[in-house]
C-alpha cells in the first residue's frame, strides 16, 4: 500500500479539504494508468460539519468533496476521529486486550510490590498514547485502506489521508506521532507527504516567513514534506518559490503555487501544469513499477479527464439562473455546502452561471414587516426575482412559518420549487393549510399537541437521545403506479426505484396521504415498506417537487444529483432537453458524462 499524506500549516481552512482528492487523486490518464483505485480517508481531532455517508456516518464535510471529485463511495470508519480511536482503545482496554503487555518498568514495579503483597496478582494496565492509542490508528488506516471504495470492487492501492486540522495543534500531536512511524514503516517510497501552507500577501509582497515556520515545525514532529503546495490569491512569483525551496530544505520542483482559480474545479488543470503529478511518481516509484491497467480502464481514465477538461474549462458570458436558497442557516457559510455545491453541478450541466441568493427565512414572516421592514421587504425582493426556489433542510419550529409563505409563493406563482427534507415538510403543511383548509395543519416538531400534525415524529426514533438516532443512510424510494408522469422520475430514468441518503428524524403523517393526493397533492412514492412518504410533486405545475431524502449528497461533479438536476433545469428553461437525456441514459457512462454531451 502506498500512502499520500495532506497536511496544513500557518492557518485551518487552507484547503486540504478541497486540494486532497484533487491533487493525490487528479483526473489524468497518466494517474489512472497507475492506480487501480483510490481511498479518501480523514484523520481528525475535531468533528465539523455534517456530511452523511452511504451507511448512514455523519462526518466532515470533506468526506463529501472526496465523493464529489473522486467518483467514490466512502464510509464512515473514512473519518477517523478522536473519540472513535479512544473509544476503541478504552473498549480495548475493558476486555482486558492489554493486560500483561505494560511497559517494562511499570511490570518490575507491579512485580516487587507482589513480593511486598501490596497489590493483587492481578497485572496492571498501562494504556498509553504511545504506543497503544499511535497503534490503533495505524491500525484502523491499514485497516480501512483495503476496502473497494468504487465499482471495481479492487482493494485500493493508494490510500489518501488528510490530517485535519494545523500541525502544531495539540490535539493533533497523536495523530501526527502514528503518521510519523507509519512512514517509518512503509519505506520512503510509500509514503508521499504534501504540506499545504498559506502565503500571504501583504502591500503587494508576497511573506515566506509563515511557511517557513510552518515546515519548520512539521520536521520537528517529524513529518518531512515531500512537497509543499503553497496557497496564494495570486501566483507566485519565482523568487518566492526559490526562497522557500532554500528555506524549507526542499527542491525547487517540489514546491508549487496553488492560486485562486474561477472554480475550484479547476484546481486539477492548475495542479497537473504545476507538475504535481510527475512529482507522485517520482515520489511514489510509480514510474518504476511494472504493473499496469487493462487497455479499458486506461481509456476510462483519458475518457474521464478529457471530460473534466471539457466540463470545467471556463466559459466566459454564460446566462445566468437565479435560485434562492431559502433557509433558516444562511448566516452560517458552509451549513448548506453540500446544496450550493450540487446546484453548480447542476447549472455547469446546463450550461448556466449560478447565481445562488441567500434568503433568511425568518425575514419572510409576516410578523418581521413591522420588525425590521427593510430585512423584509429585501427578502421579498429577492424571492420575486428568483427563477427557481429551493428550501433545505433543518431543524427545530424557527423560521419555518417563512419556509411555509415561500413554498405558497412558488406553489402560486409556478416558480420552479424543490423541497428537501425539511423543505418537503413545510410544502405538505402548506398544502394542508392552504388547499384542504386545515388552519392549523403543522408538524410535531413544532406543536405536539396541535389536531392537525400532518408531519410527526418517525415512530422508531428516540425524544430522549439527540445523537445518531435519526433515519440515516441509503434508503429505497419506490415510485407508486400511475406517476409516469413525474418529472422527478423522468430525471432518474424513469426508473421505479431510486437510492438517495437519508437524515432525519420527522416524517409526513401517513395518516393523511389519501386528503393530500385526493387534494391534488401526488405522493409519488414511498418507502420500502410503501408507508413512509419519500416524495411529492404537484402535476399541473412548472416542477414543484419535494423530497424526504438528501439528493445533494450523492451529486458528482460530473454526475449531478437528478433531482437538482430537474430542478435548475426547470429554472433555466432546458427542463424537456434535460429530461430527455435523462431517459435515454445518455447522462451516465461509468460514473462520468457521455463525452458526446
Amino acid at each position: 500500500m502506498r500512502v499520500v499524506l495532506v497536511s496544513g500549516g500557518v492557518i485551518s481552512g487552507v484547503g486540504k479539504g478541497t486540494s486532497c482528492p484533487q491533487s493525490s487523486h487528479s483526473p489524468s490518464t497518466s494517474m489512472q494508468q497507475r492506480v487501480s483505485s483510490s481511498f479518501g480517508g480523514r484523520c481528525e481531532p475535531r468533528h465539523g460539519e455534517c456530511f452523511v455517508l452511504a451507511d448512514g456516518g455523519e462526518t466532515d464535510l470533506d468526506l463529501g468533496n472526496y465523493e464529489r471529485y473522486l467518483g467514490i463511495q466512502l464510509s464512515n470508519e473514512s473519518n477517523m476521529t478522536t473519540g472513535k480511536i479512544y473509544k476503541l482503545v478504552l473498549d480495548k482496554e475493558r476486555r482486558g486486550d492489554y493486560l500483561g503487555k505494560s511497559t517494562e518498568s511499570k511490570m518490575k514495579t507491579w512485580a516487587a510490590a507482589i513480593m511486598i503483597n501490596a497489590v493483587t496478582a492481578t497485572p496492571p494496565v498501562a494504556v498509553q498514547v504511545v504506543p497503544h492509542i499511535t497503534d490503533a490508528m495505524q491500525e484502523w488506516i491499514e485497516r480501512v485502506a483495503k476496502i473497494p471504495v468504487d465499482d471495481s470492487g479492487e482493494e485500493p492501492d493508494v490510500c489518501i489521508i488528510e490530517l485535519g486540522g494545523t500541525v502544531g495543534d495539540i490535539e493533533s500531536a497523536p495523530f501526527i506521532e502514528a503518521l510519523v512511524q507509519l512512514r517509518h514503516r512503509l519505506g520512503r517510497e510509500k509514503f508521499f507527504s504534501i504540506a499545504v501552507s498559506y502565503v500571504p500577501i501583504i502591500n503587494g509582497e508576497e511573506k515566506t516567513k509563515p511557511t517557513q515556520h510552518a515546515i519548520k515545525q512539521m520536521r520537528m514532529a517529524g513529518l518531512i514534506p515531500d512537497m509543499v503546495a503553497c496557497r496564494c490569491e495570486r501566483e507566485l512569483d519565482d523568487a518566492t518559490i526559490q526562497k522557500i525551496a532554500r528555506s524549507c530544505q526542499v527542491e525547487y520542483e517540489q514546491v508549487i503555487g496553488v492560486r485562486d482559480m474561477e472554480t475550484i474545479y479547476q484546481v486539477p488543470l492548475l495542479l497537473e501544469q504545476e507538475g504535481l503529478l510527475k512529482q507522485l511518481q517520482k515520489g511514489l516509484a510509480l514510474d518504476k513499477t511494472t504493473f499496469t491497467l487493462p487497455a479499458a480502464r486506461v481509456q476510462q481514465g483519458q475518457a474521464l479527464w478529457d471530460i473534466w477538461t471539457k466540463t470545467v474549462a471556463p466559459k466566459h458570458h454564460l446566462p445566468p439562473v437565479t435560485i434562492a436558497l431559502v433557509g433558516k442557516y444562511v448566516t452560517l457559510d458552509d451549513a448548506y455546502l453540500s446544496v450550493h455545491k450540487a446546484l453548480e453541478h447542476s447549472a455547469m450541466r446546463c450550461g448556466r452561471k449560478l447565481n445562488l441568493v441567500s434568503v433568511d427565512s425568518e425575514h419572510l414572516e409576516h410578523d418581521m414587516q413591522q420588525k425590521e421592514p427593510t430585512k423584509y421587504h429585501n427578502a421579498w425582493k429577492a424571492l420575486c426575482e428568483a427563477e427557481g426556489i429551493i428550501v433545505p433542510g433543518g431543524f427545530g419550529s424557527r423560521g419555518v412559518e417563512g419556509m411555509i409563505e415561500t413554498t405558497k409563493w412558488a406553489r402560486e406563482r409556478r416558480v420552479p420549487f424543490l423541497g428537501i427534507c425539511l423543505g418537503l415538510q413545510v410544502a405538505v403543511m402548506e398544502y394542508a393549510r392552504n388547499i384542504m383548509g386545515l388552519r392549523d395543519a403543522t408538524s410535531e416538531e413544532i406543536s405536539a399537541h396541535a389536531e392537525h400534525r400532518v408531519v410527526i415524529f418517525m415512530p422508531e426514533g428516540s425524544k430522549e437521545q439527540m445523537g445518531g438516532t435519526m433515519r440515516l443512510g441509503t434508503r429505497t424510494s419506490h415510485f407508486k403506479p400511475g406517476t409516469e408522469w413525474s418529472k422527478l422520475r423522468a430525471m432518474y430514468g424513469g426508473a421505479d426505484v431510486v437510492v438517495e441518503r437519508h437524515r432525519h428524524r420527522y416524517e409526513v403523517n401517513p395518516k393523511y396521504i389519501e386528503d393530500l393526493e385526493n387534494a391534488g397533492l401526488s405522493v409519488t412514492s414511498l418507502d420500502d415498506q410503501g408507508v413512509r412518504v419519500e416524495t411529492i410533486e404537484l402535476k399541473d405545475h412548472p416542477f414543484f417537487v419535494g423530497l424526504q431524502a438528501h439528493p445533494e449528497f450523492t451529486s458528482k461533479v460530473l454526475n449531478p444529483s437528478p433531482a437538482l438536476l430537474g430542478f435548475v433545469a426547470a429554472s433555466a428553461g432546458c427542463f424537456d432537453e434535460i429530461s430527455k437525456m435523462a431517459e435515454k441514459k445518455e447522462m451516465l457512462v461509468n460514473g462520468t458524462n457521455d463525452a458526446s454531451f
